[in-house]
């Protein structure tokens, strides 16, 4: 990172001007303002920010225990990414999702319910022409899910997985034929979960995401 980093971006844009410096920098890695590899380095970012290099090195070590940065021979970068990440992530995401849909089968409520089928007919209804809403309704579907498991563990773990593949911009939904299944898949669960079956509702999960897994590599193949 050079001054010419900093000369070629605003500074405090005024949508978030108020965000703490260590969420000004997570939104800059997420959105991929800070590339992958990128350095970070305390002054300049301090510099962008408009704030003295001490809540900078307090952000850039929150970064590093998010696993979003990572220390190398050139100093802390912003985190690599990678196929062999795409596998690590997934494998977890699919083992805690399956265990999140059954336990939400087993502990859901009737508002957690009502939360679902709307959130599923949100998605269903989403313009299809705007990606990043389809994404959104997407996310917010499964945090019912999580949510309605009542295990705030396991709603924290898939959060900080869920983190992590928004490093991933493409979406798997823009593969061919890949949203009409998801829909039909959110409502297999849905309904799983309404029966109080969590042995079909985890199936449903695990294959659900498994899907998504090699879709993302695949579309990470074609980049």
């Amino acid at each position: 990172m050079s001054d010419s980093w900093l000369e070629s971006r605003p500074r405090k844009p005024p949508a978030i001007r108020r965000a703490s410096p260590y969420e000004r920098l997570k939104q800059a890695i997420m959105s991929g303002e800070l590339l992958p590899g990128e350095q970070l380095v305390e002054n300049v970012l301090a510099d962008w920010c408009q704030v003295s290099r001490t809540p900078i090195r307090e952000a850039l070590t929150r970064l590093e225990q998010d696993g979003l940065a990572q220390r190398t021979e050139r100093g802390l970068v912003v985190r690599e990414s990678s196929p062999a990440e795409i596998i690590d992530i997934y494998e977890a995401r699919i083992v805690l999702e399956s265990k999140v849909a059954a336990v939400a089968a087993e502990r859901h409520t009737a508002l957690d319910l009502i939360a679902m089928r709307r959130a599923e007919e949100q998605y269903r209804r989403a313009d299809r022409d705007v990606v990043n809403a389809l994404v959104e309704r997407n996310r917010d579907f499964h945090r019912t899910i999580w949510h309605a498991s009542h295990n705030e563990s396991l709603i924290d773990l898939l959060e900080r997985l869920d983190m992590h593949l928004g490093r991933y911009p493409v979406t798997t939904l823009a593969f061919p034929g890949r949203d009409e299944v998801a829909m039909d898949e959110h409502a297999a669960l849905v309904l799983a979960i309404s029966e109080r079956d969590p042995e079909r509702a985890a199936a449903i999960a695990s294959q659900h995401f498994t899907t998504a897994r090699d879709i993302r590599l695949r579309l990470w193949e074609e980049e």
